[in-house]
């Protein structure tokens, strides 16, 4: 008998849900709350409207922003004495990925100690962290159902991958409403991210039916509504669908991993500082050339799902026709772009790949790829 586990926080689904999060908070035992978010989504007044429902349940709040688009150590290490100095018993995060990574790192070091380098890897938190409460403000990381918090090494220039159950929130807020404040722009790249979550889970090595299920929602809804998402952003439908994508898009990830697309752009992601979403369109296509040997009828399946008409081909007719399926996307929503064109320089290579094979989003590859065929993938993506 095949046995697999699927871990996942309480979800609350649909427009209007943030209103829930003053109760969701005393649910787990709040009563004075530190609300971490970053500038912009304060400044759109989604943070306001969060403190409106935490005081009319009786809360205290303090708030930390003072992060970037992929939050440093640093960051952190600022957010953690805010926290310490705080007397906050929970944490609510009222923002995208990278608000909750940054709070998850928080989390970690205020009940286990040390420094964040201490936790990369698998499974090396130890004790109970502080409750939390997650209400994402964009469609993309699905980090409000996972156990990952992702965070730059900033003397190392790359992502530390932390993975542990205890990085599962205890309750994830997902309020489509709040998407309607982010630009085009932002709403193709976390789309992608979130696009690009269904398919390196899918044909992940750790991949089961439950995490199947999720994968395959997330491809076809992402390839269904992102692009009306870009091209309109008050259609609400579309950001509907696409929070409901990075939703099963994260509940996937979080349960069977990632693979050699993430293990790479977390390096260029620590050089750059740039969106993860750019870095995933600029490689995404050139890791499914080289994965495709490994598992075909997987990419048959993606190529169906993304709505292509597959029939009469043979299997690996079918799975090309999936990398066909993704590149026209990323050219439909204005990501079909390089590595070189986001400023990634042909001299770092050489570390970025070394670097990669010690991402734990590498082990779940469906094909085991060397430091040579990394680089080779590197110079196709340029």
């Amino acid at each position: 008998m095949n046995i697999s586990k699927f871990v996942m926080p309480e979800v609350i689904f649909g427009r209007g849900s943030l209103s829930q999060i003053g109760n969701s908070a005393l649910r787990i035992g709040a009563s004075k709350v530190f609300v971490v978010s970053d500038e912009d989504v304060i400044n759109a007044g989604w943070v306001d409207k969060a403190k409106h429902y935490l005081h009319a349940s009786g809360l205290e709040t303090v708030t930390y922003a003072a992060l970037t688009t992929n939050p440093k150590d640093y960051e952190v290490d600022e957010g953690l004495l805010r926290y310490l100095e705080s007397g906050c018993d929970a944490i609510v995060v009222v923002g995208g990925g990278s608000p909750t990574d940054v709070a998850k790192a928080i989390a970690i070091l205020a009940t286990n100690g040390g420094v964040l380098r201490d936790y990369e890897g698998i499974n090396k938190v130890t004790r109970p962290l502080p409750p939390m409460v997650i209400a994402p403000s964009t469609a993309g990381a699905g980090s409000e159902v996972t156990q990952f918090a992702i965070i730059v090494d900033s003397k190392r220039q790359l992502k530390m991958s932390i993975i542990s159950k205890s990085l599962v929130p205890d309750i994830a807020i997902v309020d489509p409403e709040l998407l309607r404040t982010k630009d085009s722009a932002l709403a193709a790249a976390t789309g992608i991210d979130a696009f690009t979550h269904g398919i390196e889970t899918y044909v992940s090595l750790a991949a089961t039916p439950m995490t199947e299920i999720h994968s395959l929602k997330c491809i076809e809804l992402a390839s269904q509504y992102l692009r009306k998402a870009v091209n309109d952003r008050s259609d609400m439908d579309a950001n509907t669908n696409m929070s409901m994508a990075s939703l099963t898009g994260g509940l996937a990830l979080s349960n069977a991993i990632l693979g050699a697309t993430h293990a790479m752009t977390h390096q260029v992601d620590g050089l750059l500082d740039k969106h993860h979403g750019e870095s995933n369109a600029a490689i995404l296509p050139h890791v499914m050339e080289f994965n495709l040997p490994a598992c075909p009828e997987k990419f048959r399946d993606i190529a169906i799902a993304m709505g292509e008409q597959v029939r009469g081909m043979t299997v690996e007719e079918a799975a090309r026709q999936s990398i066909v399926a993704v590149n026209n996307l990323l050219s439909d929503i204005g990501l079909h772009q390089g590595l070189g064109e986001i400023g990634l320089p042909l001299d770092a290579i050489d570390r970025l790949s070394h670097n990669a094979l010690n991402d734990a989003c590498l082990v779940t590859n469906p094909r085991p790829a060397s430091y040579e065929q990394i680089a080779e993938i590197f110079h196709k993506a340029m």
